[in-house]
């Protein structure tokens, strides 16, 4: 929530299956079938035992990076998916071995919203499946143009997940609020909605810069604003957690 706001602010996260929200990618279209190997969709298994879904993007054959907000009891990967109504041989389900939620999150202002799943067994790579790079400190303009993606809803999926993958252009505001909060934000729609949480912010050179996190309204009338975690500035974070990880893996299977 922007703390800095004078105005009462509506601030609602973009997972699915809340009524609440009822934006969705608008002004979006279908991917390209495979032409974001980097996507995962995240199959939440909750403690009341109810399913939920978040996005996703590849960070390396063990990793992949979600929003924290999209925390659960288990969960199921899918790599190499475009249309969840074919799913097949191609597409890798892989469980989650461990979940590293940023220490600092706050799931009341959501700020810090970014989240590492470590998976059970190495994702294949191949021309469906593929890592993406992430945006370093030295990226520092404000991308003008850039990508979402996700299975959120659309306005013809009637409450429910897209059945294939969506996607579409936003251009990132300058806002001051944002970059206290170590975020990113874009104005109005087209926009994420409901179940594209923890999707990659895409923008120059297919470098991922944010992760799609919420939405909220300065205004209670107003455009909506939506916010991505800025990835740049938990670039330590991410290769901190990513190496202790790694290290205390192997020193278990050292020992077994």
């Amino acid at each position: 929530m922007f703390t800095h706001s004078r105005v009462a602010v509506l601030f609602v996260v973009l997972i699915s299956c809340d009524p609440v929200y009822t934006a969705e990618i608008i002004g979006g279209h279908v991917a390209v079938p495979h032409s974001r190997p980097y996507m995962v969709l995240v199959e939440r298994h909750m403690s009341d035992g109810t399913k939920k879904y978040c996005g996703g993007s590849i960070l390396s054959e063990d990793f992949v990076m979600t929003a924290a907000h999209c925390q659960a009891k288990d969960y199921l990967i899918y790599l190499g998916l475009h249309d969840m109504g074919h799913l097949n041989d191609e597409v890798e389900l892989i469980t989650v071995e461990q979940a590293f939620p940023n220490i600092h999150y706050n799931n009341v202002t959501l700020m810090n919203d970014v989240m590492l799943l470590k998976l059970t067994s190495k994702a294949r790579f191949g021309s469906k499946v593929k890592p993406i790079n992430l945006a370093s400190k030295n990226d520092k303009a404000l991308p003008k143009s850039c990508i979402v993606s996700g299975w959120g809803e659309t306005k013809e999926s009637n409450g429910l997940l897209s059945p294939k993958l969506m996607e579409t252009n936003i251009t990132l505001i300058e806002n001051e609020n944002c970059k206290v909060e170590k975020s990113y934000c874009s104005k109005g729609e087209p926009g994420p909605g409901l179940g594209d949480s923890g999707g990659p912010l895409v923008c120059e050179h297919g470098k991922a810069y944010g992760v799609v996190s919420s939405m909220f309204k300065p205004v209670e009338n107003g455009p909506p604003l939506f916010r991505y975690a800025k990835i740049p500035d938990y670039n330590g974070w991410i290769m901190s957690t990513v190496k202790t990880a790694l290290m205390r893996k192997n020193a278990h299977n050292r020992f077994q």
